[in-house]
């Protein structure tokens, strides 16, 4: 299957998960798929905080504005040109087989590819997906317990949209058979695990991250009510999420409080309200100083990693002093908003670019193929 049909094909479904992401009726079959295929993803996307009760319809199809926005044309092209053994390769279907050549008489091979995903947020898989069929590679998936159906929805839409590029992504129900390479995702504990069996394989294993903020004092009020949006969006289960914040010594927090309080409502969510009330009696018991606002705990601590229902902060004197921190933890952290970084309020949407830990994914999956 040539490169072009399969960005065309990403490119339809990332149109038809904009319309998903809005809650749009079925505009028709203009969206190349009919009403009760269109009605059959719907349902799935309301059903899946059934099954995962982080899953709020709200953020699945938060997500899926986030993914379409990726996959726009432009997008896309502009980030693929960053790889010309991909893009300037000659890959139809017929000729980009094992041993197969370029146009440059460079040998291609196909592999199978073992996706290990998570189930933190929903679909949070979908970029490795993106990565292995836009290189031409297979792709083997283990599906998190937590998915709730979501990826198994989507790869239903696909087989619509592409079924050749479909048929190229098979599930593992229990292990994950013969692959060629890995890409898994999971805790510091399953990281070890993966180390260890796969440990002969070319792979990619992603171990807990979770990002930051660092405040210099200067934000606008609009800022620091998009802060609430890297903060709480997808319950901060996301390794993009921002667990701490960096302030400077004389900051007054309660332009944060007020800033966030628009996301109130997720106090009324029962695992988030259970996880506040469990860490706030705790840490009060051993006489740990709070600040509350009533749906989330402000703890000042060197830590990085805050538990469900809490943010940490630590103030500084010297931004000197912040960056020596960031750098020295740099393998804990996924990215850092702020300015002359991630802008406020973008953290979880990223580009086709930003890959996760920092490792060049599609550079990954192209040397597979060309090495």
């Amino acid at each position: 299957m040539p490169l072009e049909e399969r960005i065309a094909a990403f490119v339809q479904l990332g149109r038809q998960f904009a319309l998903f992401g809005e809650g749009q009726p079925w505009p028709g079959h203009s969206c190349g798929i009919n009403e009760v295929e269109y009605a059959s993803f719907e349902e799935a996307v309301r059903r899946a905080k059934s099954r995962n009760g982080w899953f709020t319809e709200e953020n699945v199809r938060h997500m899926l504005r986030s993914i379409s926005a990726m996959l726009e044309p432009a997008r896309l092209n502009a980030w693929l040109a960053h790889y010309p053994d991909l893009v300037g390769s000659t890959t139809s279907q017929k000729r980009f087989g094992a041993g197969a050549q370029t146009t440059d008489n460079r040998q291609l091979t196909i592999s199978a590819v073992g996706l290990i995903t998570a189930g933190n947020i929903p679909l949070v898989g979908f970029h490795d997906l993106l990565c292995v069929l836009l290189s031409g590679h297979r792709a083997r998936l283990k599906i998190s317990n937590d998915d709730a159906g979501l990826t198994n929805a989507v790869l239903g839409l696909l087989r619509l949209i592409a079924p050749d590029l479909a048929a190229r992504v098979s599930i593992a129900d229990q292990k994950l058979g013969e692959v060629h390479a890995v890409i898994a995702t999971g805790s510091n504990n399953t990281a070890r695990y993966f180390e260890h069996y796969f440990g002969h394989l070319p792979r990619i294993i992603r171990k807990n991250r979770t990002s930051v903020a660092v405040l210099d004092g200067t934000e606008s009020e609009q800022e620091l009510e998009a802060l609430g949006e890297d903060l709480f969006r997808y319950f901060g289960l996301g390794c993009r999420n921002v667990g701490k914040l960096f302030i400077p010594q004389d900051f007054d927090l309660d332009r944060v409080f007020k800033a966030i309080y628009p996301w109130e409502r997720i106090g009324n969510h029962n695992k988030w309200a259970n996880n506040y009330d469990y860490h706030k009696a705790i840490w009060l018991m051993d006489r740990v100083p709070l600040l509350e606002n009533g749906f989330v705990l402000f703890r000042e601590d060197t830590g990085l990693h805050s538990p469900l229902g809490s943010i940490y902060y630590e103030r500084y004197a010297k931004r000197s002093a912040v960056d020596a921190v960031l750098i020295e933890r740099a393998g804990e952290i996924q990215c850092i908003v702020g300015h002359g970084h991630v802008a406020f309020g973008s953290a979880q949407c990223p580009g086709p670019q930003d890959y996760a830990d920092g490792v060049d994914t599609m550079r990954f999956l192209v040397g597979l193929a060309t090495g």
